[in-house]
């Protein structure tokens, strides 16, 4: 009888860890931020071509709150995606993940491993394998070239 025989692709696990790394700041930033450039101009204009009151033009107005509006909704959909994400580690795996990158004050790693009362060989052991279970479940692989023969 023939077993069942497949392959799976090997994984880089170092830019793997970056890519979620970069997301997890990403995280941070969009709680905090807000683009200035999105803002709707003040400053009064002037034209000598008569009003289109067609559907094609919006002011500029219009225009920064369409962009706030999708940049809003963008924002806020990353958010939950990474919040359901974090939520479906274990505890001490979601633990490590909010302490370190989902909090507003920025710590370092060797500050939560301390305040979470682990060795440091524990806290780096969780943390890979909270960022590889994310990295599956924010489907943020990053695949080596060769493939791993699995039987």
């Amino acid at each position: 009888m023939n077993q069942l025989s497949f392959t799976l692709p090997k994984i880089n696990r170092e830019k793997t860890r970056k890519v979620v790394e970069g997301i997890l700041e990403k995280y941070r930033l969009y709680l905090l931020q807000f683009p200035e450039t999105k803002l709707p101009k003040v400053t009064a204009t002037y034209s000598l071509v008569p009003p289109h009151f067609g559907s094609e033009f919006h002011s500029s107005t219009e225009t920064a709150a369409i962009e706030r509006v999708d940049y809003e909704r963008e924002r806020d959909a990353f958010l939950k995606r990474v919040q359901q994400a974090v939520n479906r580690l274990s505890f001490k795996e979601r633990q490590i993940i909010i302490e370190r990158y989902m909090d507003f004050e920025e710590k370092y790693d060797y500050e939560v491993y301390n305040e979470l009362g682990m060795s440091e060989r524990g806290y780096y052991r969780v943390k890979g394998r909270a960022f590889y279970k994310l990295a599956f479940a924010l489907n943020l692989n990053v695949f080596e070239e060769g493939l791993l023969e699995a039987k």
